[in-house]
C-alpha cells in the first residue's frame, strides 16, 4: 500500500494552496482564508507567518471592517518584491513584462515584429533586451522566481521546442533554451502554446473565473484554442492539444497554412475575413487586428460587403463552436484576440449555427463570451505558467532562486 502524504508534504501543499488563494483572490481575511481552505485559525496563522518570513505575504489590518471585536488580519501578496518576466511572441508583437506576485504588472515592453520567416535571433535578442531593462530597475531586495513565454505556435511538454507554427514558419525552434541563456538568471525559460496560456488566464482571472469547463478560442492571423476540463488544462499526450484551428469543417475549402483544406483557422481567421470583406492587397498593408476592427466597425456602420464578410466567416466559427461543444459539453466558450472582435460583429450568426448544429443538452446552459483580458491574455497566461512553480512549493523554489 502506498503509504499516506508526510506532514511536511501536507504543509507544502497547505502553503501553496494559501499563496495560491491570495495570489489570484488578491488580499484575503485569516477568517475567510480558513473558511475556504476548512483549516482552523491557529494553522492558517503558522501558514500565513511562514510565508511572511519568507517574504512572500504580509498581514495587515483592515482598513474598513464594519463589524465590533477585533478584526480579522488581511493577507497580502508582495507583490513588489517577488515577481515572474512574462514573456509573449505573437505573430506580429513581442511583449515582455515584469508581473508581481498577485499579478500585478509592474513593468512591461512592447515592440512591433514584422511577419514573414521566423528569425530566432529577432525574437530572442529584443525579449531579452527588455526583461534586462526591467531586471535593472528592480530594488535589491527583490527576488525573479520565475519566466516564461507564450509562443504563437505547437510546443512540446517536455523541452519547451517549439515544433511548429504555420504562421510564424518555424520549426523545432529551442526557444526556452536560447531564453534562459541570454536573459542568464539562472531560471529556466518555460514556453507554453499562447492560446492554451490564455485558455488558464481567462479561467484564473478573466471571464471564466470560477467555471471548471470552458473552451476558450484566439483568433491571431490563425485560430488556437485551449479547452479546461474540470478544472484541468487539456494539454494531450505531448502537449499538442488544443489545435482547434486545424479542426477541419469545410473539406473542399480554402487553404490553410498548415496543409490542409477548410481548417477553420482557414474558414474564420484574419485573411479570410478580410478577403471577404474586399480589404485584403495582398502586400501585407492591411493585415493586423485594426484591420479586423475596421471590418466590424464598418459592419456597424450599415456596410454591405462587411456585413456578409462577417456573416460568412460567422458561420462557419459557429460550425466550428457547435463541433467543439458537443465534444466538450463546457459551460462556456470564451472568444479571444481577434476572434473577440469578429464574434461581437457576428453573434447573432454562431448562435443561429449552435441553435442547427449543437445537441440541445449541450448548449442548454452554455454561455458564450468575450474576453475579459484582451489583448493581455496571452502574455497573463505566461506569466500564471511561470508563478506555477513558486504556487506549488513556496519555500523551497524562494530558497532556490535567491541562493
Amino acid at each position: 500500500m502506498r503509504a499516506g502524504p508526510s506532514q511536511e508534504e501536507i504543509r507544502r501543499h497547505n502553503l501553496g494552496a494559501l499563496l495560491r488563494h491570495v495570489h489570484l483572490g488578491g488580499p484575503t481575511s485569516r477568517a475567510e482564508l480558513t473558511s475556504r481552505m476548512g483549516l482552523n485559525r491557529s494553522t492558517i496563522m503558522a501558514l500565513t507567518a511562514d510565508l511572511t518570513a519568507a517574504g512572500l505575504v504580509r498581514e495587515e489590518l483592515p482598513r474598513e471592517t464594519g463589524r465590533a471585536g477585533r478584526p480579522s488580519l488581511v493577507v497580502r501578496p508582495e507583490s513588489a518584491r517577488v515577481y515572474v518576466f512574462a514573456l509573449d511572441v505573437g505573430v506580429d508583437r513581442l511583449v515582455a513584462a515584469r508581473v508581481g506576485l498577485g499579478g500585478t504588472i509592474l513593468d512591461r515592453r512592447e515592440a512591433v515584429r514584422r511577419r514573414g520567416p521566423f528569425s530566432l535571433e529577432e525574437v530572442a535578442a529584443p525579449l531579452a533586451a527588455f526583461a534586462r531593462q526591467m531586471h535593472r530597475k528592480t530594488r535589491p531586495d527583490t527576488v525573479c522566481v520565475g519566466v516564461a513565454a507564450a509562443f504563437s505556435g505547437g510546443v512540446a511538454r517536455d523541452d519547451g521546442v517549439v515544433r511548429f507554427g504555420p504562421n510564424m514558419g518555424s520549426v523545432d525552434v529551442p526557444f526556452g533554451e536560447e531564453m534562459a541563456r541570454r536573459l542568464g538568471l539562472g531560471l529556466p525559460v518555460a514556453v507554453g502554446n499562447d492560446a492554451n496560456l490564455a485558455a488558464l488566464a481567462e479561467h484564473a482571472r478573466g471571464a471564466g473565473s470560477g467555471c471548471r469547463d470552458l473552451v476558450y478560442l484566439h483568433g491571431d492571423v490563425g485560430v488556437g484554442g485551449g479547452v479546461i476540463a474540470g478544472g484541468t488544462l487539456l494539454g494531450g499526450h505531448q502537449g499538442f492539444g488544443g489545435e482547434v484551428g486545424h479542426m477541419i469543417v469545410n473539406p473542399r475549402g480554402r487553404s490553410c497554412g498548415c496543409g490542409s483544406l477548410g481548417c477553420l483557422e482557414a474558414e474564420v481567421g484574419e485573411r479570410a475575413l478580410l478577403e471577404a470583406a474586399g480589404r485584403f492587397d495582398g502586400a501585407g498593408a492591411l493585415v493586423g487586428r485594426d484591420a479586423v476592427r475596421a471590418v466590424v466597425d464598418a459592419a456597424d456602420r450599415g456596410d454591405i460587403v462587411a456585413q456578409a464578410a462577417l456573416k460568412r466567416v460567422g458561420d462557419w466559427l459557429g460550425l466550428g463552436v457547435a463541433n467543439l461543444v458537443n465534444i466538450f459539453n463546457p459551460e462556456m466558450v470564451v472568444f479571444g484576440g481577434m476572434l473577440r472582435e469578429v464574434y461581437l460583429g457576428s453573434a447573432a450568426q454562431v448562435r443561429s449555427r449552435l441553435a442547427t448544429d449543437a445537441l440541445p443538452p449541450v448548449r442548454e446552459h452554455l454561455r458564450l463570451r468575450v474576453s475579459a483580458l484582451g489583448d493581455d491574455a496571452t502574455l497573463v497566461g505566461a506569466a500564471e505558467l511561470a508563478f506555477s512553480q513558486v504556487l506549488a512549493d513556496p519555500l523551497e523554489v524562494l530558497a532556490r532562486a535567491g541562493s
